[in-house]
Order: C-alpha cells, then sequence, then structure tokens
C-alpha cells in the first residue's frame, strides 16, 4: 500500500525539504504508515509522536480529509493512494 504524505514547509524541513512523499503501510494502517516515514525521517517522526507513539496533541493528521481524531487515530485504514496531511496546530496572538 502506498500513500502521499504532504507535508507544510516547518516539517518539509525535517523531511530533506520534500513538501510530498510516498511512503509504504505493509500493514495498511496509519501506525503502519508513520513508522515507515519514521525509518525514513526519524526528526520528523519526533514532531509527528510523542514517546509513546500517539500522534502529538497539537499535530493534527487527516487520512483523505478526515481528521483522525474523529475516527480510529493511529487504527485509521489508509487506503492505497491515500492522501495524508499532517498540519502541526498553529497559535498566536
Amino acid at each position: 500500500m502506498t500513500a502521499e504524505v504532504v507535508l507544510p514547509g516547518v516539517l518539509a524541513d525535517l523531511a530533506g525539504g520534500a513538501k510530498h512523499l510516498t511512503v509504504e503501510a505493509g500493514g495498511g494502517t496509519l501506525g503502519d504508515l508513520l513508522d515507515d516515514l519514521a525509518a525514513r525521517h526519524p526528526l520528523l517522526d519526533r514532531r509527528i509522536r510523542d514517546e509513546t507513539g500517539a500522534v502529538r496533541r497539537f499535530v493534527n493528521v487527516y487520512v483523505d480529509g478526515d481528521d483522525i481524531r474523529f475516527g480510529r487515530g493511529l487504527a485509521t485504514p489508509v487506503p492505497d493512494g491515500a492522501v495524508v496531511q499532517v498540519l502541526p496546530s498553529v497559535a498566536g496572538g
């Protein structure tokens, strides 16, 4: 299963400057996809997931436009050809 991971500029720097990555997910879930991404870009993984492996609360992840927080989280199925967007929350005042 192959998916496209889309990153904003602030995270793309941690993936060699690439804003679009093609990633494999052997088991077909978001957790599997993030494991593959972590193997290739460990610094990026540390910005997406905490030390327990959970998606950080200030990072929003969407699979084909659906927020994983309102679905199955890391168990969210990632179909072949899916687009996974990773967006850190923006705060300011």
